[in-house]
Parts: C-alpha cells; sequence; structure tokens
C-alpha cells in the first residue's frame, strides 16, 4: 500500500475502476438475488447484463448489504497490507443497513476505523471518497480527509429520472416518493437525493422522455454554483446514448472541470429501473 490511511467504500459507489486503482480504493459488494440465483454486486454479474435481465424477467430482484464478515476480511487485508488507519464510506444508512455492518465489523478491530454515512448513493457516495483520496495524496491526514468528504457532501446535488417508478416502488425504497400516486405511474419522475439526510424525495416530473431528460438538467444545474469548478457525473441505467448526449449538452454549456459517464451498479438499478438517467455532482465553492 502507497498509503497508511486506507479507503473503503461499498459497491452502489459507482467509482470508475480506473480510479478505484489509481486511488487504492477497497470495495464491499452488496449482494443481488434473482429468485434462488445470488451475485455480488459488480463482482458476478455485469451492469449490462443486469438490466437486460432485469427488463426480461418476471421475478423482481432484491437486494442485500454485506455482512459484518465481508467488512472485517476486508479491514484484516488492508491492515496485513500495512494500514493504520481506515476511513470507510457506505450507501445512506435511510437506503441500506451497509453502515450497521460496517459499524459492528469495525468494533474492536486493532486499529481505528472511521465509519462515514455519505447520505448518499452512486457517485454522491463516489465523488466523497475520491475527494478524500485526492486529499490524502496531498498529505493530509485522516480528519482532514474526513473535513474534506463532508465539504463535498454537503454540496452534492444528485437528481435522477426515472423511466418507470414501478422498480422503485416494488423495492420497498420509495420514502417520500410516494407523493407519486399510483395512478400516474405512466409519468416519467423526476427524483432527488437530500444531502442533509439521505432520502429521496419527488421532484417535478414530466411526461414524455425529452422533457424528463430536459428537466432533470435544468433542476440539476439549479442546485450547483455554475461560476465555480464543477465535478459531474452522468449516471444511467443502460441508457448510453442518451447519457452521452446529456453529457454533450453539460459539456458545451457549463465547461466543467471534471465530467464522465457511469453505468450505475447492479444493486442501485434493481431499485432505480432500466433507462434510469441521472446527473450528479457539485461545485467547488464555499
Amino acid at each position: 500500500m502507497k498509503y497508511p490511511i486506507a479507503l473503503v467504500t461499498d459497491s452502489t459507489c459507482d467509482i470508475p475502476q480506473s480510479w478505484r486503482e489509481e486511488f487504492e480504493i477497497s470495495v464491499v459488494p452488496l449482494s443481488i438475488h434473482f429468485g434462488n440465483d445470488t451475485y455480488r454486486d459488480g463482482v458476478d454479474l455485469s451492469p449490462e447484463s443486469f438490466y437486460e435481465r432485469l427488463e426480461r424477467e418476471e421475478v423482481h430482484p432484491t437486494t442485500s448489504q454485506p455482512a459484518p464478515q465481508d467488512f472485517i476480511n476486508t479491514f484484516q487485508a488492508l491492515q496485513d497490507g500495512g494500514a493504520k488507519e481506515i476511513i470507510v464510506f457506505t450507501i445512506s444508512s435511510a437506503m441500506s443497513g451497509t453502515i450497521e455492518s460496517a459499524r459492528l465489523a469495525a468494533q474492536d478491530f486493532s486499529i481505528p476505523i472511521h465509519i462515514v454515512d455519505s447520505k448518499n448513493n452512486s457517485m454522491g457516495l463516489g465523488w466523497q471518497v475520491i475527494a478524500a483520496a485526492r486529499a490524502r495524496e496531498q498529505g493530509a491526514n485522516a480528519w482532514e480527509m474526513l473535513e474534506v468528504a463532508t465539504k463535498v457532501r454537503q454540496k452534492m446535488a444528485y437528481y435522477i429520472s426515472l423511466n418507470t417508478l414501478k422498480y422503485l416502488e416494488k423495492g420497498g425504497r420509495i420514502g417520500n416518493a410516494t407523493k407519486f400516486l399510483a395512478s400516474l405511474l405512466q409519468i416519467k419522475p423526476l427524483i432527488y437525493v437530500d444531502p442533509s439526510t439521505g432520502i429521496v424525495h419527488p421532484s417535478i416530473p414530466a411526461r414524455s422522455r425529452s422533457a424528463a431528460i430536459d428537466g432533470l438538467f435544468k433542476e440539476f444545474f439549479k442546485h450547483l454554483n455554475i461560476t465555480s469548478p464543477m465535478h459531474i457525473t452522468v449516471l444511467h441505467n443502460a441508457a448510453r446514448d442518451e447519457a452521452e448526449a446529456l453529457a454533450e449538452r453539460v459539456r458545451e454549456t457549463y465547461h466543467p472541470a471534471e465530467l464522465f459517464i457511469s453505468i450505475v451498479s447492479p444493486v442501485l438499478g434493481a431499485h432505480t429501473g432500466p433507462k434510469a438517467i441521472a446527473l450528479c455532482g457539485y461545485s467547488e465553492s464555499d
């Protein structure tokens, strides 16, 4: 290991593999269950295969958090590799019990372990981890890394346009988005994650796909300081062409400091459904 402070997160982070390797980020997978078949998120089932199967399977997949032992195994491997301290960022505690598994694993461990509720998922989680990793590269200690990640978390904007609400409803993770009445399930819902609570809320829905993506674009940028450098991810659930078009619009209109496209992990996709598309990011302004 290059660093005495190790970074750990879970598989909902959607951090590109190249960054996971560059910044030495360990990822603990959640699980997806299709009937009697169980897959480790990002290990046994590719996102592309998952979304193809999601559309044709009659059985709705379920998801589950890692066991404490999964975190213990990761912590032990990192300690054996030279880590003197570990920081763990997990998916929002309002969305998953993953953080409780991490906390149980950290109890009585022989080196300090800091457990952070990201109050987000996907790159709403991932950007926090990357900010901490970049601070570590500049020589930051654990508390300074945590402070940097907290500032990023507080600035995070994350808006998701769903092609349908039925997967969020079936998965039981709909939260306050139930304000979308069942009779309106044919609309294109827009939801967002509140970075102060980690809870999903409804925003302004649309009646067509093109209007939904346009609404996503406009609403997202209402919540960023566009005069400061911006770090943005276009996220998609097997909607690559639309994600590329949206990324080009973002690039041409706002010229962010950092912009990339990522496919959403199967665990999250089980709840948001095929063809969802999202914008997630933050600006560097105070």
